[in-house]
C-alpha cells in the first residue's frame, strides 16, 4: 500500500514515499527533494552469515539520465563508480553502521539510485535520508532512524542543505548525521573556521536533521514491517571470566611491548596457548572472547591510569621525525613518520591540460587544479596483498587529506599550475590519513607552492565508560579500534580546515566534543613546531624539473589570430619552440616549459601575432616571396606585409629582383594598412631614416 509524506525542509519540499517502487526489497522508499529524486532500497539475507562481523555494502549511484545526458566514455553507460560516488557510499555507510544490534550478522545492502537531479537539491543527502527510511520500513533489526544534511555558512549565518550558488561563498561546508538524541557522524572542510564556530555548526546542524527523523517515524508507524526476531547473542560471561583469570598478566605484559608488530606476535602467541587449552571450544568464539577480554583491559587500564599501550599521557604525540627534498628528480617530496605511521609525499606540478574533469548530477561539470591520491599499501602494515585499483577507504583518506590542504593553496592566477600530491604509506600504525595532510604540506612547501600557511592533522580518540572519559590524542591503531571516537581536525596554528568524526557510541556531550577539539587544536600546534624547524616556508624556487609556466593577456578578438585556421598556428608554435599552450576565453596565455628560452621564443612569437600593426611600425622581417611588382615580407607568424618595388630603394628599381631575393632579412616600415587589412610596407623609407641618423651623428 502506498504511503507518503510530504515537508517543508529549508525552504524546498521534502517527500517520502513508499509501497509502490521495488516492492519486492524489504524496504523500498522514493525521496522527492525538489525535483532531484532518488530510490533506496535495503535488502538483508535471510540466512546468517558466517562472518564474525556485520557484512554491509552500500551503494551510491548516479544516473546519467537523471541529468538528462549521456554517460561518458567508449560504451556510452555506466560503468564503475565515480570518486564522488564512492565518497557518497562512504557517508551513508559509516553512520548506518553502528545502528545495528549487536550479534546481527545477516548480509544487508542498501542501494541508492539517482534518477533525477534538479542540479539544486543535492541528490546525496536526499540518499542518506532514503537509506535510513528503507531501514526502518524493511523490519531488518535496526536501531534508527537517523538523518543527514549539509552545513553551509554565509555573511556569518549558517545555511543547511546550500544551493552551489550559495556553497562558492561559504566558509563551511560539512555534513552532519545523527538520530535524535546523538551525533553519529561529522565530514567536511572548512575555510579557516575557530573551533568554536565549527562545534556551533555541528549542533545546528544536529537540531536541522530532527524533523526529518520525525518524518521517518510518521511513515514508520504507517508502513513498517514486523521487525526481525534477533537471536539473542550467547551468554559467555562465566568462560569470558575463566579465560580472562588465565591470561590478564600475559596481556597486560603484552601491553607494555611499544614496537607494534612485537606486540601482535606476542598477543598471537596469547590467543594460540589459549585455543589450545580450550580444544573443545569454537576457535572463533575464543578468538572473539579474546578481543572483547583485550578491549576491556586496555580500557580500564586508561580509564584508571590514564597510561597508554605505548606509555603516553593522553595528550602526547609520538616522536615525529621529517625530511625534505627527499626525491631527487621529482617536484617536490615530503617524509613525515610519527611513531609507526610513515607517509611519503610526493607533488608534481602539470598545466591547464592535466587538470581533472569531474562529472556531477548536482555540480555539473568541473575541473580540478589539486589532486591528491593516497595509496595505503599492504606492507605498511606486514601483510601481503594485491594491488588492485584504489580501495573506497583510499579514495575517503585522500578527499579528507585534499579538503584539509584545499583552502591553504595559491589561486589559478597567482600560481597557474595545475598540483597532484601522491601519498604513499609506508608504514602504518594509526591515522595515515592526517600523516598525509602533515607529509602533503612538506612536499608542497619543498615544491615552492606558495601556501597561505602551513598546515598539520592529528587524530583523537576517545573511551567512556559511564561518567568516566578519556581524550587521546594521537591514537594508535588499537586505540581506534578499541575506542569510542575516530575524530580527526586538521588546521593551520589558527584555524580549522578539515574535521572527521564518527562515534562509536550513543552520543557525545558538547562538553566533551569541545575538549576534544581544543585539544586537537594543541596537537596540531605541535606537530607545526616540528614540521617548520624541517622546513620554514615554501621554497622560494621551483624545482629545475618542474615546467615554468608564463603568463601574458591578448585581447579576446586576437585568440583566433594565435589559433590559426584549424589549430594550424598554435601548432607550428608549439612545433617549433617544444612548448605547451593553453588559452583560454578571455585571451589569459599560459606558455609551459622546462626551458625559459624556449617559453620566451612562443612569447615573442605571440606577441608579433598580436601585435596591432600601425603606421610608422619599424618591422625585421624574411622575404617570402619575389616579385617583378615588389616583394612579400614576412613580419610575423601569418603576417605578411608588401614592399612595391617603387618603395625598395632610392631612385629607380626596374625589377624587385635586382635588390632582393628569397631568404633575405629586409628592415621595413610600415606606410599603411588598408582596411581589407593589406599591409604597405617601405624599405626605402627606413633607408632615409638610417641615412638622417648617420648625418645627425656626423
Amino acid at each position: 500500500m502506498k504511503e507518503s509524506i510530504t515537508i517543508d525542509f529549508a525552504g524546498r519540499p521534502l517527500t517520502i514515499t513508499t509501497g509502490d517502487l521495488a516492492k519486492q526489497a524489504d524496504g523500498s522508499v522514493l525521496v522527492r527533494y525538489g525535483d532531484t529524486v532518488v530510490l533506496v532500497t535495503a535488502v538483508a539475507e535471510k540466512e546468517e552469515s558466517k562472518n564474525d562481523f556485520l557484512p554491509l555494502t552500500v551503494n551510491y549511484q548516479e544516473m546519467a539520465y537523471a541529468a538528462g545526458k549521456f554517460p561518458g566514455g567508449f560504451f556510452k553507460r555506466e560503468g564503475r563508480p565515480s570518486g564522488l560516488e564512492v565518497l557518497m557510499s562512504r557517508l551513508i555507510d559509516r553512520p548506518l553502521r553502528p545502528l545495528f544490534p549487536k550479534g546481527f550478522r545477516n548480509e544487508v545492502q542498501v542501494i541508492a539510485t539517482v534518477l533525477s537531479a534538479d542540479q539544486e537539491n543535492d541528490p546525496g543527502m536526499a540518499g542518506m535520508v532514503g537509506a535510513s527510511a528503507a531501514m526502518i520500513l524493511s523490519g531488518i533489526p535496526f536501531e534508527g532512524p537517523f538523518a543527514g544534511v549539509k552545513v553551509g555558512r554565509k555573511d556569518g549565518a549558517f545555511i543547511i542543505n546550500p544551493a552551489p550558488v550559495d556553497r562558492d561563498d561559504s566558509d563551511i561546508d560539512i555534513v552532519v548525521v545523527g538520530t535524535k538524541d546523538a551525533i553519529l557522524m561529522v565530514e567536511g572542510e572548512a575555510h579557516f573556521v575557530t573551533g568554536s564556530d565549527l562545534i556551533e555548526a555541528i549542533q545546528f546542524g544536529h537540531q536541522s536533521i530532527i524533523p526529518l527523523i520525525e518524518m521517518q517515524e510518521a511513515l514508520h508507524a504507517k508502513a513498517a514491517k514486523p521487525k526481525w526476531q534477533v537471536k539473542p547473542p550467547e551468554d559467555n560471561t562465566e568462560l569470558k571470566k575463566e579465560i580472562r583469570a588465565k591470561i590478564e598478566k600475559d596481556l597486560i605484559e603484552s601491553f607494555a611491548i611499544r614496537n607494534k608488530l612485537e606486540r601482535y606476535a606476542r598477543q598471537d602467541l596469547i590467543l594460540k596457548g589459549l585455543k589450545e587449552a580450550y580444544p573443545d571450544t569454537e576457535e572463533k568464539k575464543i578468538s572473539k572472547l579474546f578481543e572483547e577480554i583485550t578491549s576491556d583491559i586496555m580500557r580500564e587500564d586508561l580509564l584508571s591510569t590514564g597510561k597508554r599501550i605505548d606509555g603516553r599521557s593522553s595528550d602526547e604525540i609520538r616522536q615525529i621525525t621529517c625530511e625534505v627534498g627527499f626525491l631527487p628528480r621529482t617536484h617536490g617530496s615530503g617524509l613525515f613518520t610519527r611513531g609507526e605511521t610513515q607517509a611519503l609525499a610526493v607533488t608534481t606540478f602539470g598545466t591547464a591540460d592535466d587538470e581533472q574533469k569531474i562529472e556531477s548530477l548536482h555540480d555539473g561539470e568541473t575541473y580540478k587544479s589539486f589532486m591528491l591520491h593516497y595509496n595505503f599499501t599492504p606492507y605498511s602494515v606486514g601483510e601481503v596483498s594485491f594491488l588492485r585499483s584504489p580501495s573506497r577507504r583510499e579514495i575517503g583518506h585522500g578527499n579528507l587529506a585534499e579538503r584539509a590542504l584545499s583552502p591553504v593553496l595559491p589561486s589559478k592566477e597567482d600560481f597557474p599550475y595545475t598540483i597532484r600530491l601522491v601519498s604513499e604509506i609506508l608504514e602504518s600504525n594509526g591515522s595515515s590519513s592526517m600523516a598525509t595532510v602533515c607529509g602533503g604540506c612538506l612536499s608542497l612547501m619543498d615544491a615552492g607552492v606558495p601556501i597561505t600557511a602551513p598546515v598539520a592533522g592529528i587524530a583523537m580518540g576517545l573511551v567512556k565508560e559511564g561518567d568516566k572519559e578519556i581524550i587521546l590524542t594521537d591514537i594508535l591503531g588499537d586505540e581506534d579500534h578499541l575506542g569510542d571516537m575516530d575524530f580527526k581536525i586538521a588546521g593551520t596554528r589558527e584555524a580549522i580546515t578539515a574535521i572527521q568524526m564518527d562515534i562509536k557510541i550513543k552520543g557525545i556531550t558538547r562538553e566533551t566534543m569541545s575538549k576534544a577539539v581544543i585539544q586537537g587544536q594543541q596537537g596540531i600546534v605541535k606537530i607545526l613546531d616540528i614540521m617548520q624547524a624541517t622546513i620554514e616556508a615554501p621554497r622560494d624556487h621551483l624545482s629545475p624539473y618542474a615546467p615554468r609556466i608564463f603568463t601574458m593577456q591578448i585581447k579576446p578578438d586576437r585568440i583566433r589570430d594565435v589559433i590559426g585556421p584549424g589549430g594550424k598556428i598554435i601548432r607550428g608554435i608549439i612545433e617549433e619552440t617544444g612548448v605547451k599552450i593553453d588559452i583560454d576565453d578571455s585571451g589569459l596565455v599560459r606558455i609551459a616549459s622546462i626551458d625559459e628560452d624556449s617559453a620566451n621564443a612562443a612569447i615573442d612569437m605571440i606577441k608579433m601575432l598580436t601585435k596591432e600593426i600601425a603606421r610608422g611600425t619599424v618591422y625585421t622581417g624574411k622575404v617570402k616571396k619575389v616579385l617583378d611588382a615588389g616583394v612579400v615580407v614576412e613580419l610575423g607568424p601569418n603576417i605578411d606585409g608588401f614592399v612595391h618595388v617603387s618603395q625598395l630603394a632610392d631612385g629607380f628599381v626596374k625589377k624587385a629582383s635586382d635588390i632582393a631575393k628569397e631568404g633575405d632579412i629586409m628592415t621595413v616600415k610600415v606606410i599603411d594598412v588598408e582596411d581589407n587589412g593589406r599591409i604597405k610596407l617601405s624599405r626605402k623609407a627606413c633607408l632615409r631614416d638610417q641615412k638622417d641618423q648617420q648625418d645627425q651623428q656626423e
